[in-house]
Formats: structure tokens, sequence, C-alpha cells
């Protein structure tokens, strides 16, 4: 038996490092990116790019990501996966084939339309968008071998992990929650991401929509994927908050009842979801939590963006409430107390959802959701997707976000467990340190100490997990620290979001003021004063004079019932900054801009969620 050691480490086998990442990436082929500009940026690129070298954009523009990141997830279509980069090429697996051949024949009919970037004239193509479906599998595979290949080639343990990764892209069609409008999508689309390197990736080919539209289909794919090579896999459900009311339903695709077997096959193979990216944030909504004064941050109410444009609110409401992280998170309660299982038992990230290439969340380094929407003069009033949706503008989108995993070291293995155990967070951008842990004794002063992660998870468990059976008059305590970014603001305040189940089978929610900057408490009903703001928006530029770089606090829930089922998460708030609009209208000189333009955002962070269970 070895002689226990004087260093108090020794015997450390917790995380102990934030790692900082995109587990949703497009480039040029995924067959949207590249009709929407991206031409050029290829996945080896976009590796480079995110180690933290300098690329030249498709406007010209030299740019560079303020600090590398940690881990990457290029999540290409599967649909389609290469063929629109094929046909620019003529590649030759892609043409060996009479479909092929009359693809490269309608490319070369259409390529003015191509070229010009309309989406929508190109979807409208019905022989062009046949033929896709119908892309030879010899070609998918070689595509793919060349996606996994690069992912094994930048992937570098112990510095910079590349994961092998697509995008299912399951869309269908649905009517429109805006009288007089097109219809709308509701999207089901998930990131798949695998653990393993290319000699088990190389194993499988990817399962797309065009194969099945149905989630189910595809958790059926990677339990064969797992059991014929022995490797180990995951998606991430992204944009709920455009799905129509789907992506959380009470009912499966094929519209029957939930289970408790889909309940432990969704639990299975979707720990996470996406919680914040370009297309706006799904935590919650202001229809779903009217008293919650920082409801509203980057909302799309659908594919056509932020305004709701008269729609009746009962009607928004009865989708809304299956489409965001929270009233979700609340549902799956209600789920585990009929089936003892939670199907929405999901921690939380961000990630970008750019289709450029280019893995940057930063407000002032931000070069748009598609190649043809990079920094100009032009772009932040221009349609984002114009022969879609005309009416959705470039100023909607968010320069969002980042996943943040708690783990032992920078590997695929140990970053892939992390995901898996949900020890892991959201951000809008900021790369703000948050630790939440939770338990039954901890004590006021362990908030302060300089060991309180070793303190966290000796007392308790971390974000992700699970407390359970509480001894007669306890309550659970939450030890909780967050540090803002170093080169970014500080930090306004840290909010407990508590979900629970009654026992009349009622959902409730309450957020709780934990920790405050500035000296501010809260009034009698919880409330807190403002922070303040110190945002020149002419400038485009703020100052750290208010807020506080670290807070930190171990709170007790003072509403709790050892017999209700509850989750807990933080959502960490910063000082108000200038939002990415505000850097273009500095760069480019603009003035007059309209005032449904905002200019000052509140970035943020979002834990995973701790869940109680009596």
């Amino acid at each position: 038996m070895a002689e226990k050691s004087y260093s108090p480490y020794a015997d450390n086998n917790f995380p102990q490092q934030v790692y900082w990442g995109d587990t949703h990436l497009h480039t040029n082929i995924s067959l949207d990116a590249n009709l929407m500009g991206n031409s050029s940026i290829s996945p080896d690129q976009a590796y480079r790019f995110a180690r933290g070298d300098s690329l030249v954009a498709h406007n010209g523009m030299l740019i560079r990501m303020h600090r590398p990141l940690d881990f990457l997830v290029i999540a290409d279509h599967a649909e389609e996966l290469g063929v629109l980069d094929g046909l620019r090429h003529a590649d030759p697996y892609l043409i060996e084939t009479n479909q092929g051949t009359q693809l490269l024949s309608l490319y070369r009919e259409n390529n003015k339309i191509l070229n010009s970037h309309r989406l929508g004239d190109v979807y409208g193509l019905e022989d062009f968008n046949a033929l896709l479906e119908q892309t030879n599998a010899p070609f998918l595979k070689t595509v793919w071998h060349k996606v996994i290949a690069t992912a094994d080639l930048y992937n570098k343990p112990g510095s910079f992990t590349a994961f092998a990764g697509y995008e299912w892209t399951s869309l269908d069609y649905a009517p429109s929650i805006i009288p007089g409008n097109l219809p709308t999508f509701s999207n089901l689309h998930r990131v798949v991401i695998f653990r393993d390197g290319a000699d088990i990736t190389s194993k499988t080919i990817p399962f797309s929509a065009n194969d099945s539209k149905n989630p189910e289909k595809l958790w059926e794919y990677f339990e064969r994927y797992e059991q014929e090579t022995g490797g180990a896999v995951l998606a991430i459900p992204h944009n709920s908050n455009l799905s129509y009311g789907k992506m959380f339903s009470l009912t499966t695709y094929d519209g029957q009842s939930l289970t408790k077997s889909y309940s432990e096959t969704r639990q299975r193979w979707e720990p996470l979801i996406e919680v914040t990216q370009i297309k706006g944030d799904s935590e919650t909504h202001p229809l779903l939590s009217p008293n919650d004064r920082f409801a509203n941050y980057e909302k799309w109410n659908s594919w056509y963006g932020k305004s709701l444009k008269g729609t009746e609110e009962a009607g928004s409401l009865k989708l809304k409430k299956y489409e965001y992280a929270r009233s979700s998170l609340k549902l799956g309660l209600r789920l585990k107390s009929s089936f003892k299982v939670n199907p929405f038992k999901f921690g939380l990230i961000g990630s970008t959802d750019s289709h450029t290439g280019l893995a940057n969340a930063e407000e002032d380094n931000y070069f748009g959701k598609f190649s043809a929407d990079a920094p100009s003069a032009e772009r932040m009033n221009k349609p984002m997707l114009p022969s879609l949706f005309p009416e959705l503008r470039n100023w909607e989108s968010s320069a969002s976000g980042y996943a943040a995993i708690w783990a032992q070291e920078n590997t695929r293995e140990s970053l892939f467990a992390a995901m898996k155990r949900r020890e892991v967070y959201a951000s809008t951008g900021p790369r703000i340190t948050v630790r939440f842990f939770g338990g039954w004794d901890y004590q006021p002063n362990e908030a302060l100490r300089p060991d309180l992660a070793s303190i966290g998870y000796s007392k308790g468990v971390p974000m992700g997990g699970d407390l359970a059976n509480a001894a007669d008059g306890k309550s659970p305590t939450f030890l909780i620290r967050a540090v803002k970014d170093p080169d970014g603001a500080n930090l306004d305040r840290v909010q407990v979001i508590k979900g629970w189940h009654d026992s009349q089978g009622e959902l409730h929610e309450r957020i709780y003021n934990v920790a405050l900057s500035d000296g501010r408490t809260v009034d009698k009903h919880g409330r807190a004063p403002a922070v303040g703001s110190t945002v020149d928006v002419k400038d485009a530029s703020y100052t750290n004079s208010i807020g506080d770089p670290e807070l930190a606090v171990v709170w007790r829930d003072p509403d709790f019932d050892r017999d209700e089922l509850a989750f807990y998460y933080l959502r960490v708030l910063e000082i108000p900054t200038p939002r990415w609009t505000a850097y273009d209208a500095k760069f480019f000189g603009l003035k007059d801009i309209p005032e449904e333009i905002p200019m000052i955002t509140q970035e943020r962070a979002y834990s995973s969620p701790i869940w109680y269970a009596p």
C-alpha cells in the first residue's frame, strides 16, 4: 500500500479545467453553406482557424479569433454532404453515375442561380433536389472518409480535440403561425458526435434525414453503430425554438404517446441540448416566463424572426411550451413522475451553427451566419434568407455561442465522457468560468475557499448530477462560483432557476437572485435593482467600472419540499456590453440606425441542471 502523500493534490481525479469549443460548425461541404457564399473554407481551414490561425474571409478581410478554442465539431449536413462542392470540381465519384451526370448538367445550366446564393430558387428546382437525394453511396463514403481523416489529422490529444461529426437535418413544412404568410418549417435538427477515430468511424456512413426524418430511427442507427463497432456516439438537438412545438412534444414523430421505453432511449442518446446559437436563444420565452425580466434575450419567435406579427398569444404559447429548455425541463419532471424516467433530462451547451467555417462567437468579431453576410456597410438590414424569409434580417442573428466542458484532460475520451454525464454549460460567447455543485451541507464560508472544487466534489455532485432522498428537515445547498472572462465584462448577477412538480401534478418555476455585484441586495419580493450600464453605443465601448469580476455564494433552497421533483440551474449575467450591431455601426460609420435594431446586449452563461428526486 502506497504511503499517504504530503501533496494534497496527489489523489485529485476530478475535472479541474474547463475547455471551450464549438460543437456545431458548417464548412463548404454543407449544401446550404456553399450556396450562401462559402465556396472555399473547408474543414481543413476551419480546424486551423479554430486553433488560432488567420484566414481570409469571403469578403476579403483577414480574420482571426481572439483566443483559440480547445475543441471543435465540424457538423456539416449529412444530407447531400459534399455534393455542391463536388459539382463545382466535377468530382469523378459523384458524376460516375447517371444521377451524378444529370446533376452536373443541371448545375451548369443553373450556375447563375447557384452563384447568386439564391437558396430558395435552388430549392425550387425540383429535378435538382430529387437528384440530390439520390446521391450515390460511393461518393458519400468518399466524402465521409475525408471528413473523419481530417478530424484525425487535427486531433492532438492534450492540446486540441477534433471530433468527427455531422448534422442530421430533419425538417418538415408546417403551417404558418402568422396569418397570410408562407408555410414555415418544424426543425428537429441534431448534431451527431462520434467519440472515436477513423479506424472505427470509417465502418459507418452518416444516417441522414433522407434515410428518415424520425429521431427514433436515428437512435436505432446509433444502437447499431455501437453494437457493431464498439464505438460511442451521442446527439445534441438544436434550435428547439424553431421546432414549431415538436422538439419536446409529448407525442412521438409518428404521433404516438410517449412511453417509458422512448424516455429511456432518448435520455441515453441525447444528454445535452444546444440552448443558444446564431439563430436565437432557447432558454425560455416571455410568454412562458412572464415574470422573468431577462426572458426576452435574443428571441426568434419563428423562422420569421423576432416579431410575433400579431399572432394570438394562446396559439403561440401552445407551441412554445414544447420548444424552450426551461419549460421542457419542467415537462420532464412530469414525465418522470409517470414513467420513473425523464426523457428531457438534458444538460445545456451553446455553439455557433455558423455556416462560414469560422467558429467565432465574439460580438466585435462577428462574420455572420452565412458567408454572404460577412461584415459590410449593408449587411445589418439585409435579409438573411431572402427567398425563403425576406422579412428575416441579419440584425436578428446573434453572435453566439460556445460549449464549456469540465473534463480531466483535453482528449476525445475525456470530453465525450463529460458530455455524457452533462458536466457542461453554455455561454453566449464570453468565457465565463462557472462552478455549480449541489449537496446537503455546504457551509457559507466554503464559497470563498480556494479549494472550492475539491469541496464541491467531496460533499456533493456537480452540474449535470442528481440529488435524492432528502432527510427530514434538510434542504439542498448549492456551492456556486462564477468568474468573469479575463478579457471580458464584469458580472452583474448569478441566478438560480428552479423548476418543480408539486403533489397536485402542477409545474412551477422560480428565479432566485443569489449573488449580486456592487453590494446590491434583493427586496422583499426577491427582486434586485438593475446594475446600470456604461455602454457608449457610438464608440461601441464600455468600462468595467460597475459589476464584479467574481461572484461566489452558498445558497440553500428556502422553499424546498422533500417530496417534490425539482431541478436547479444557474444563469450568470454580465453587465451590459455593445452588441455586434454597434461594432458594425462604428466600423462602417453607419448613421440613423432603426430603433428596432438592438445595439446593447447582456451576455450570459447557463449551467446544466442539478436534479432532485424523492
